[in-house]
């Protein structure tokens, strides 16, 4: 199974991540004609190759030309870009104003008057190139906008109208349903009332649909991501004067139960955008296990770092574990107990209790304890990101003095559930499959009881009419 590892040291913002895709090799001419479906109005991109700490990579920008300028982000205007969770003076990729000397190409389209104060340098040949008329496509329709900039609505309808695969549309909107719950929750307003500075409102669209339509590209490789690195410092925002990380940013983080640590670096390193695209795609934060790199690309920020590198490091990868299987897996935590004193009932109340919270599993097991004490082994499995919730919760609903935690890794079958056709109607039947064959199938309890009830007759007889339907393939 193809990984897209993401490794946070330096942080990350959703310009980075986009050029450390395109550094992977997505072919930017595709990912431009793509972006071009949302006739986006008055905006062009821009790619060139840099370096930070002597790192190369690609450095990937939106530019506005309403004003006939680059887009810049600053200090001036961070207040009007925080409040919708857009990277700004702050951020470790934030767009800006001024020399980019290692520049070796821009995607201007020829013919367009764009005052760009930065140098163009065509010393080394570029591995992009312009399309000559995709730029116009980008300003073929008005601006959907209010005299306050966009809303959460306005750009669900801009994606949704668009011509974009259904997967980019659902993805790109999911994202910024991420910010836009934390700005509303920050702000007092229902998410879809949450305003995007019209400036910041196109430079986030392109970031983060690019983004999806870049890991489209790729094929949808599962997405792992390192520890949060967050820098330490203020911010001058929407907010007022705050500490790093922004508001916007932790409160993204927190709602996906991610861990941060902050570094020696004075500046913010994580933006919203970088924030939500990692919260909604990564399906876990932790070290690099089991995989195997192929391909290393680099993701180039504005700022000069002063204490690492101003990159964002994409690792596609094989699982070396899986790399002759197609099942998929993932890592999770086991938390286990032995209590020799506890009440049946308040035992039958917390596996109940632990379900309701999104535990995977919970489940307990006879055993013996010391002095010939006959006991129970709790056993709660869950995501590593909940470990912590449910271990608090084992401590405070049982007569725990102690849980033990130990990370494991699971090897599960590719699952897809169908409906066949038996004598008592459609049958759920859940299928287990690995390297294209079908190794298990299962009828669905609540399929095949709704069909007893329907039918009257015992649910044991529609269990054997659906298991005769089991060497069904699934494609």
């Amino acid at each position: 199974m193809k990984t897209l590892y993401f490794d946070l040291f330096s942080g990350i913002s959703g310009d980075m991540a986009v050029g450390a895709l395109l550094d992977l090799g997505v072919d930017f001419l595709r990912l431009e004609a793509e972006l071009a479906k949302l006739n986006l109005n008055g905006c062009h991109l821009h790619v060139s190759r840099e370096k930070r700490f002597q790192i190369e990579g690609t450095k990937f920008d939106v530019h506005i030309d309403a004003s006939g300028e680059s887009h810049a982000h600053s200090h001036d205007n961070r207040a009007a870009l925080e409040l919708v969770g857009v990277h700004g003076a702050g951020g470790s990729g934030n767009r800006q104003t001024g020399g980019l000397p290692h520049m070796d190409e821009t995607l201007d389209h020829p013919g367009h008057s764009h005052d760009h104060p930065h140098s163009h340098s065509h010393s080394q040949p570029s591995p992009f190139t312009a399309i000559h008329g995709l730029r116009e496509s980008f300003q073929a329709q008005p601006p959907l906008h209010h005299e306050g900039g966009r809303n959460f609505a306005d750009i669900k309808q801009l994606i949704g109208n668009s011509s974009l695969s259904d997967w980019v549309k659902t993805k790109s909107i999911a994202i910024f349903q991420r910010i836009a719950n934390a700005e509303g929750k920050i702000h007092g307003h229902p998410p879809d009332q949450v305003h995007f500075h019209e400036v910041g409102a196109v430079d986030s669209i392109i970031d983060i649909v690019g983004f999806c339509v870049a890991l489209d590209l790729l094929g949808r490789p599962r997405v792992l991501c390192s520890p949060v690195i967050e820098g330490i410092g203020w911010i001058d925002c929407a907010h007022g004067r705050f500490p790093v990380p922004a508001p916007a940013t932790l409160e993204i983080l927190a709602m996906r139960d991610v861990t941060v640590s902050q570094c020696e670096e004075p500046h913010e390193l994580v933006t919203p955008t970088g924030a939500a695209l990692m919260a909604e795609m990564a399906e876990q934060f932790g070290p690099m296990q089991t995989l195997k790199p192929e391909r290393i690309g680099f993701g180039i920020g504005a700022r000069n770092n002063k204490t690492r590198p101003n990159v964002l490091r994409a690792i596609l990868c094989e699982s070396a574990a899986s790399a002759s299987h197609d099942w998929e897996t993932d890592t999770i935590a086991v938390l286990e107990t032995n209590l020799d004193d506890i009440n049946s009932e308040v035992l039958g109340h917390f596996i109940e209790r632990a379900i309701y919270m999104g535990a995977l599993d919970v489940f307990y097991t006879p055993i013996q304890m010391k002095k010939s004490r006959p006991a129970v082994m709790l056993t709660v499995l869950c995501e590593s990101a909940h470990a912590d919730k449910f271990s608090e919760l084992i401590l405070r609903e049982t007569t725990a003095f102690g849980v033990r935690r130990t990370i494991a890794e699971r090897r599960k079958l590719r699952r897809e559930i169908r409906e066949v056709s038996t004598s008592f109607g459609e049958i759920a039947i859940k299928f287990g499959m690995l390297n294209g064959e079908v190794i298990q199938a299962a009828p669905e309890f609540e399929s095949c009881k709704a069909a007893a009830q329907s039918h009257g007759v015992p649910i044991k007889q529609v269990y054997e009419a659906a298991k005769e339907k089991r060497g069904i393939q699934v494609a």
